[in-house]
């Protein structure tokens, strides 16, 4: 390649992630509500409470503005990291056969992360699984 060929390629390049970083600013403008589907992959994390390995599990998405009020709800992009809180065997036995896999959860309960060093930046309280077609 020549050095004009290089340097037309390399705008192309700073101009495409210019472009994709703007659509991603745009899909955080979208607020995520208690009903609505999240998705993303599924990874397990390795948490302790009181002694005891709980079963954790966290969504990782695209930046989503959460609403107000408190907690790390007003970060510029949103969070994109989505802590699923699991209240019975049977919630921690269904995520785990989807661990690494792209899965949708329809939110019902949504909270703001209180501080910076949680697991993820959000916290989902209540959700199910949604079905794929």
């Amino acid at each position: 390649m020549t050095g004009s060929r290089v340097r037309r390629w390399l705008m192309l390049a700073m101009a495409t992630a210019f472009v994709a970083g703007a659509a991603s600013e745009a899909v955080a403008q979208k607020a995520l509500r208690s009903g609505d589907v999240l998705t993303g992959q599924l990874n397990a994390m390795r948490s302790r409470a009181k002694g005891k390995r709980v079963a954790t599990f966290q969504v990782a998405s695209e930046p989503r503005r959460l609403p107000a009020p408190g907690g790390l709800c007003n970060l510029e992009t949103g969070p994109q990291t989505f802590q699923l809180v699991t209240t019975t065997e049977a919630q921690a036995a269904q995520l785990k056969g989807l661990i690494g896999k792209q899965v949708s959860i329809k939110v019902g309960e949504l909270a703001c992360a209180e501080a910076a060093g949680e697991i993820s930046e959000a916290v989902v309280r209540s959700w199910s699984v949604v079905a794929r077609p």
